[in-house]
């Protein structure tokens, strides 16, 4: 009996049970497939808790509005200044609607060191106007200051008229300048009525704190879908007010003064588009606009 052949037997049962070159380019292969399959699968998830989380912060605006509005008898000014009307410039008190409703959005450490009378951009508001706020963040969008001064962000802006034009008291939105709207005055309805929409805030935007484009939009231009843009170079023009938009594909998503939270799509009828913004426009609105 040869005292090898044992040894010979076990290696060529080894030499057996191994992984051949193309077995494991196989599997390879049918890994790198199923991933491929699965990462969208995992970022449309993403996608859709991040938008979920966005429309909860709009329901917290909703509800911090009709506080305020319970306490006051009227909705917050859009934009608290002497006179108008307002460009996108920072001069002037420009306290927006969205220092006014920060203690009913659990942030009364904010709102006890900003001093309205002194205006958004006094140097003894700077560090109230810097702090980043999560409710008044979308959680799409990665970027929460702005590269001028440290002002804190807002993807969420009210609605002062239903086309473009700057910010003044004679605008037929719910929030614009000095504004001290009550429900009876919504003769469309509170069900048929923008409150506070998605927008795309720019690098140069003046912040939350400021009753400016930083805070405030109109239904006259259509939904923007995208992302913010980063080019320093690029002027922004003081005379334009600008609409809404959101890192949401497909349109962005809206609270009416009744507050419900609806996402109007981008290929909503302009002039649909326009009567929602409008308070008193008369129109018959019909069946649901919503997605």
């Amino acid at each position: 009996m040869n005292p090898h052949r044992p040894v010979s037997r076990l290696s060529h049962r080894q030499r057996d049970r191994a992984f051949t070159l193309v077995e494991l380019l196989v599997v390879i292969a049918i890994i790198g497939v199923l991933v491929g399959l699965l990462l969208p699968a995992v970022q449309a998830a993403r996608e859709a808790a991040r938008r979920c989380s966005c429309s909860n912060n709009l329901a917290q605006h909703g509800l911090a509005l009709h506080n305020f509005d319970f306490a006051m008898g009227h909705l917050p000014s859009g934009v608290i200044n002497p006179d108008g009307p307002i460009k996108n410039v920072a001069t002037g008190q420009h306290v927006g609607f969205l220092v006014q409703i920060l203690p009913y959005v659990e942030q009364q450490g904010v709102a006890d060191n900003f001093d309205i009378a002194a205006g958004t951009y006094a140097p003894e508001n700077a560090d109230a106007r810097g702090q980043s706020i999560g409710t008044f963040r979308c959680p799409s969008d990665p970027v929460s200051g702005n590269v001028i001064d440290r002002a804190g962000l807002t993807n969420y802006a009210g609605c002062h008229h239903h086309v473009e034009k700057l910010i003044n008291a004679d605008d037929m939105g719910l929030l614009f300048l000095n504004s001290k709207i009550r429900y009876g005055d919504i003769y469309d309805g509170s069900s048929n009525t923008i409150l506070v929409g998605e927008m795309l805030p720019s690098v140069r935007s003046l912040g939350w704190a400021s009753g400016t484009s930083a805070s405030l939009r109109n239904t006259g231009e259509k939904i923007a879908d995208g992302v913010m843009s980063t080019d320093l170079d690029a002027e922004t023009d003081p005379d334009v007010v600008g609409g809404f938009g959101s890192h949401h594909q497909g349109g962005a998503q809206f609270c009416f003064a009744d507050g419900s939270i609806r996402f109007l799509v981008q290929s909503i009828d302009p002039q649909l588009y326009q009567n929602l913004g409008n308070r008193a426009d008369g129109a018959m609105m019909g069946e649901d606009v919503a997605e």
